[in-house]
């Protein structure tokens, strides 16, 4: 077959080649989930609700159907709405609740299974092909049932596959730890999506942006990724697969010289230290930390806890994680962020609204707030894991004042109870703030003198400043980490913080790009928090400059006037310093 190259958006360096992996969404997940006798009535009349709700859906469906194109073509739903009235389905469901004691989601998904495949099963091929009809409905009660689709099951992914998907979401990418996956392509999302982190965390190439990917490539197609360029090549010829071999080869031995470093502190030429850091999702990644030398976790993402599962984490089981990060990471520290919960990332255990603008609704510490009772659960078992090791915390996408103070408050009342249950906490845990949002950084020196370090969320920032959805790979093009609006929300931030005396990290994508982590040297950062496997890169960076050079690089980067002349301006003074 002809080769055929894709171009997109490049989410996380380095080269791939392997066999495609389609990611289908059709299917679902239904963990098994008890419950209680007093529970049982309310289950079922969840279930029977979802069944109502359904069939309103199909009835507005087939109306619309019937004005627009006849009623001939809407009476395809006609079967839908049989099985939705079917008595033996709905007594099925509703006695498997009452004898199984277990979940309305369960148990109509245990039993609809066994319809699609008597249906599958049928010598007449109209009725065989009535299982797809049932198995369309199955998914559009479950939607409701468990308020959002969910994944198809991962497990039987096989190693080394390069993984193509309309995008990937937070849940998505729990799933695809401990698997040796290639690589990752999307038709959607931009350098800052889930996608982009996930791949820089596994340490394997991505490009995202690709618009129709899935259409593009087929299961099992032979795939080359350019992470650097964001090209795709499908069915690649035999010269090119040698080209890209040769240039893997050199990446590897370019990176393998970067493993002296390891031990090595990140301190500038002229003596100017500076601490790199590791951002974390599940602490499975922990080796990872250790194997490219990070001084600790700048950024551990707990809502990954939460992924995937249709009950809430406990208390126990979160102080069991918590603590088992403070205990490998040691002597270092570990910065754990509160629960970023909305936006682009849910969970079917909450019932969190979807609003029309996701990424400006109730998500972050609105959502915590909003929910003492699960935030106040998570910050029990931070401060009881802060026993176990050198832990501080963080929250998210504070706004002003008064969620700051708001938050405090609750953080007191869990640390008074757990005083009077004589539990023992670290009295003197610091608490941070993220600074994510335009508001946070205008009133960042009142914010300074209330808390205890910044950290820099540029992913948040950058999408909030220039109003440009960092997800969105339409509006990618107009995604400027080095805009120079960007670059004075981050040097304010920085001023603000120092002059009330407290250290100011970053934990954005920024931070993990050599040339613009130089730029943010020379504008004061302490800290530089990134995935892991970018670690030696930029340490690379910082000691072979001069705090002094990066400082008048930044100054002078500072006066010009778009990202683009601030991007080549400061990767032309790199040059002389890091000709590689």
């Amino acid at each position: 077959m002809s080769e055929i190259v894709l171009k997109g958006i490049p989410a996380a360096p380095g080269i791939a080649y392997g066999p495609s992996f389609i990611l289908d969404k059709g299917e679902f997940i239904v963990p098994k989930r008890s419950i209680s006798l007093s529970e049982i009535d309310s289950e079922i009349a969840r279930f029977e609700e979802a069944i109502n709700n359904a069939r309103r859906e199909i009835h507005l469906l087939k109306d619309k159907i019937t004005q627009d194109m006849g009623l001939a073509h809407a009476q395809i739903f006609d079967a839908h709405l049989l099985v939705l009235q079917d008595m033996t389905l709905i007594n099925q469901v509703t006695a498997g609740i009452r004898e199984a004691k277990s979940s309305a989601e369960y148990v109509f998904f245990t039993v609809i299974k066994k319809f699609v495949e008597a249906f599958a099963q049928m010598p007449d091929e109209y009725l065989r092909e009535r299982a797809s009809d049932v198995s369309d409905i199955s998914k559009r009660v479950l939607k409701h049932l468990m308020d959002e689709s969910k994944l198809h099951d991962l497990d039987s992914l096989q190693d080394d596959l390069i993984i193509v998907a309309h995008d990937l979401s937070p849940s998505d990418a729990v799933s695809m730890y401990n698997k040796k996956i290639k690589g990752f392509l999307t038709d959607i999302g931009g350098r800052t999506s889930h996608t982009a982190i996930i791949a820089k965390s596994l340490g394997v190439p991505a490009v995202v942006g690709l618009k129709d990917a899935t259409l593009r490539i087929n299961n099992q197609d032979s795939v080359i990724i350019d992470g650097q360029k964001g090209l795709v090549i499908i069915n690649p010829s035999a010269e090119t697969k040698e080209l890209y071999i040769k240039e893997q080869h050199k990446i590897t031995a370019s990176l393998e010289k970067l493993d002296d470093l390891k031990s090595l502190p990140a301190q500038t030429i002229d003596g100017k230290k500076v601490a790199i850091l590791a951002n974390l999702e599940l602490s499975s990644e922990i080796s990872s930390v250790r194997k490219y030398g990070a001084e600790g976790i700048g950024l551990y993402r707990t809502e990954f806890l939460y992924m995937n599962r249709l009950d809430l984490p406990s208390e126990e089981e979160q102080y069991e994680a918590y603590s088992q990060v403070a205990r490998a990471v040691a002597p270092f520290g570990v910065t754990i962020r509160t629960l970023d919960l909305g936006g682009d990332k849910f969970i079917s255990s909450v019932q969190i609204p979807r609003d029309m603008t996701p990424f400006l609704g109730c998500r972050a510490i609105r959502f915590c707030l909003e929910r003492p009772d699960i935030f106040k659960t998570q910050l029990r078992a931070i401060l009881r894991a802060s026993v176990h090791g050198c832990v501080q915390m963080m929250y998210p996408m504070i706004s002003g004042l008064g969620e700051l103070r708001q938050a405090n408050a609750i953080l007191t009342q869990v640390k008074a109870a757990l005083r009077d249950e004589k539990i023992p906490f670290d009295e003197n845990i610091k608490v941070g703030i993220m600074i994510e949002v335009p508001a946070a950084v205008m009133t960042a020196e009142a914010l300074a003198r209330e808390t205890h370090f910044f950290s820099i969320g540029t992913n948040d920032l950058i999408q909030y400043t220039l109003a440009v959805d960092r997800v969105n790979e339409k509006t990618a093009h107009l995604y400027e980490p080095a805009h120079p609006a960007v670059l004075k929300m981050i040097q304010k931030t920085i001023d603000a913080g120092h002059n009330e005396g407290i250290h100011v990290g970053l934990c954005g994508e920024m931070a993990s790009d050599p040339l613009l982590a130089f730029l943010l040297l020379g504008m004061g950062l302490d800290e530089f928090s990134m995935s892991a496997a970018s670690i030696l890169m930029v340490k690379r960076m910082v000691v072979s400059v001069k705090l002094q050079d990066a400082q008048r690089v930044a100054y002078e980067a500072m006066q010009l006037a778009t990202g683009q002349e601030v991007e080549e301006f400061v990767g032309s003074q790199l040059q002389k310093y890091l000709p590689s």
